[in-house]
């Protein structure tokens, strides 16, 4: 069987071309996809039945080799380190919490410091 990189995939519109390793393009449709995988990540190695389509190579039976690892996963933050940061998260909600049971909203301009901090954090941890 053919093996290959994700040249491109888009999810929406449930298609994408595959650069085999000898350079050429092969078509991908969603149905040929693994069952479950939804999409797939360009630089994914992937190995492949091929069929000639209407408009050249087109994959079929698609298996995932080895899927890129990620920059966000590279760089992500080692999970001790993470569990100090969600504890302390923690801890300031609780007071946000304990000041909105009595009434009290937090300043704007505290307000916008803690919701940059949970979007941090929550890419941190969706990373």
């Amino acid at each position: 069987m053919p093996t290959g990189k994700v040249r491109f995939y888009d999810e929406e519109k449930g298609f994408g071309f595959i650069t085999t390793d000898d350079g050429q393009d092969v078509f991908l449709h969603a149905t040929a996809l693994p069952q479950g995988a939804t999409t797939l990540k360009p630089g994914s190695r992937l190995e492949f039945g091929v069929a000639d389509g209407k408009r050249g190579l087109q994959a079929l039976s698609v298996r995932v080799l080895e899927a890129p690892v990620s920059l966000a996963k590279r760089s992500r933050k080692p999970a001790d380190d993470m569990a100090v940061i969600v504890e302390d998260l923690v801890k300031l909600l609780d007071g946000i919490g304990a000041d909105l049971r009595h009434g009290r909203y937090p300043s704007s301009s505290h307000a916008k410091k803690i919701a940059a901090v949970l979007r941090k954090v929550a890419d941190d941890l969706d990373a």
